[in-house]
């Protein structure tokens, strides 16, 4: 994700506790969608719609702090 802010992402992740916070949590949907979509763990697909839809939420919240950082 974003690999062009790869060096503020590092950044960011140890100086700013709420862009980190976000980060992790992006991760860990992501992990659990992959998760759903194997059949490792139940899920419905209105459940996976409803991740995806926070997980892309996650992602605008990181692009507009990493834009600001810049």
């Amino acid at each position: 994700m974003f690999p062009e802010y790869r060096d503020q992402i590092s950044r960011l992740k140890t100086s700013d506790q709420h862009f980190a916070k976000l980060f992790d949590e992006h991760n860990a949907l992501d992990q659990h969608i992959k998760n759903i979509e194997s059949h490792i763990v139940g899920g419905t697909p209105a459940e996976v719609e409803q991740l995806k839809k926070r997980k892309l939420q996650l992602k605008d919240q990181l692009y507009v702090i990493l834009q600001k950082a810049a």
